[in-house]
């Protein structure tokens, strides 16, 4: 087992940066990933930024991660739509990451008999937009959120994400969104095909063990909890499944990327 060859996955909030700061020993353990030929890809559920809006996020916080190293929700939901039905239509409720992607896979957006609606983050929620949304489905179009994050975080504490607006226009509609971002193996699946990689020798590292290590598990990778988020050791016990490994931060990491298991 020592002979193998990770790739790996990593979360970015909770994981590489916390509130706009980086995690200390996230731009080493990237650099050492960069050094010693590791393929990589950082994932985020947050589909408000195109990748070249995250690397310029990231760059300011010391991180120096190429464009094509980003791998959104929006993307990975341009990427099902397009294997699903290609060239189609959608209304967007979203910003430019959710945009940009769609029409980058040949989508049309429209306000009129679209082929789905889609649902990703927003900083401004608009209830006539959400009413429009509610009237489309109503009228036949197929619902898709990228991700079902209830909440995400801001300055001033929670706020308002995907799934909390994916539950209301589910209410009002009776119809359930199909979500394609984390806990979805979906994600992680898009993910491995971006990179040419295989389940068994991909590691994914995540703060949160309701999204990351549930789909990291789910499709069939090894995950490493990170306690630096979400989740901590006592939280991590109440579910029903464990990651591979637990680790304070992504800086313990450093020094062992080729092995990190102690394989061998």
């Amino acid at each position: 087992m020592n002979e193998r060859r990770w790739t790996y996955l990593s979360d970015m909030d909770g994981v590489l940066v916390k509130e706009e700061h980086l995690v200390p020993g996230a731009d080493e353990f990237l650099a050492e990933l960069k050094a010693n030929g590791i393929d990589f890809l950082v994932l985020t559920n947050n589909s408000i930024y195109t990748p070249r809006d995250l690397r310029a996020r990231l760059e300011r916080t010391g991180l120096d991660i190429p464009e094509e190293s980003i791998w959104t929700s929006a993307l990975a939901t341009a990427k099902f739509l397009s294997s699903q039905r290609p060239n189609g239509s959608a209304y967007v409720i979203g910003e430019a990451g959710l945009t940009t992607a769609l029409h980058e896979v040949g989508y049309v957006l429209t306000e009129r008999d679209p082929d789905y609606v889609v649902l990703g983050e927003t900083r401004t929620y608009s209830f006539s937009a959400i009413t429009r949304a509610i009237r489309l489905i109503e009228g036949g179009a197929k619902f898709i959120a990228t991700n079902p994050d209830a909440t995400g975080p801001s300055v001033e504490g929670s706020m308002p994400a995907t799934g909390s607006v994916a539950a209301l226009i589910e209410k009002a509609t009776g119809r359930s969104p199909y979500y394609v971002g984390k806990p979805n193996p979906l994600m992680m699946r898009s993910a491995l095909r971006r990179l040419g990689a295989h389940s068994e020798s991909t590691l994914m590292i995540g703060d949160r063990m309701d999204t990351d290590v549930h789909s990291g598990i789910e499709a069939g990778l090894q995950t490493i909890l990170v306690l630096t988020g979400i989740s901590t050791r006592e939280s991590a016990e109440r579910y029903p499944y464990r990651p591979t490994l637990v680790l304070d931060s992504i800086a313990d990491l450093i020094g062992r990327t080729g092995n990190p298991f102690g394989e061998g």
